[in-house]
């Protein structure tokens, strides 16, 4: 997460959509750069609410802060993980997808029980509005990353080059008819929101 105090506006880091060069890249702007613990880097839009934006109304005065996030194409981004968690230092631990098929591994986060290796979390929970009214302002999907750092660089005044970091090895990842289809049945909810961008 990162905080830009005087442009009044919160980088919500949605796991997996590119956040640690973001980090890198913005962090010399930023008031508050929150990178470890994982928890309250990737602090999701109710841990948000229940923390930070106290802090900013109550402690801080500010009642303005904008959220920005970014979500990536729901089968890219379960892809993302299968390649993360398929590293060579992964092998033979419990949430290793070395063994695994990218089809084993999307039919198992589809479980109501997911096992270790599938427990992701979800974009659409991430983001997911409070009961208060506490949403993401900004949603930019991560596909359409020139949209994302054209308004970035309007609301900090400044331009951004990014680099890449934290790559995972390539594949192919495709999906059969199936398996897509009872992903897209079982998950609706992100497919829902991320059809939603405009």
């Amino acid at each position: 997460m990162l905080v830009f105090w005087k442009e009044k506006l919160v980088l919500l880091s949605v796991p997996k959509t590119g956040t640690t060069a973001l980090e890198t890249a913005l962090g010399p702007k930023a008031s508050m750069i929150i990178s470890d613990p994982p928890e309250l880097k990737h602090a999701p839009v109710y841990r948000y609410n229940r923390f930070f934006r106290p802090m900013f109304e109550k402690a801080c005065k500010e009642e303005n802060m904008e959220t920005v996030a970014v979500m990536r194409e729901p089968v890219s981004w379960l892809g993302s993980w299968y390649r993360y968690r398929r590293r060579p230092f992964m092998k033979g631990q419990s949430n290793s997808t070395h063994d695994l098929s990218f089809d084993d591994f999307v039919d198992a986060y589809t479980k109501g029980d997911r096992p270790s290796f599938a427990n992701v979390g979800s974009q659409a929970k991430f983001l997911e509005p409070r009961p208060n009214g506490t949403a993401v302002t900004h949603l930019f999907r991560y596909e359409d990353q020139p949209g994302f750092i054209r308004f970035l660089e309007d609301r900090l005044q400044m331009k951004i080059a990014l680099e890449q970091e934290n790559v995972s090895p390539q594949m192919d990842l495709s999906l059969s008819p199936r398996i897509e289809t009872k992903l897209r049945r079982k998950c609706s909810e992100e497919f829902d929101l991320y059809d939603s961008i405009a």
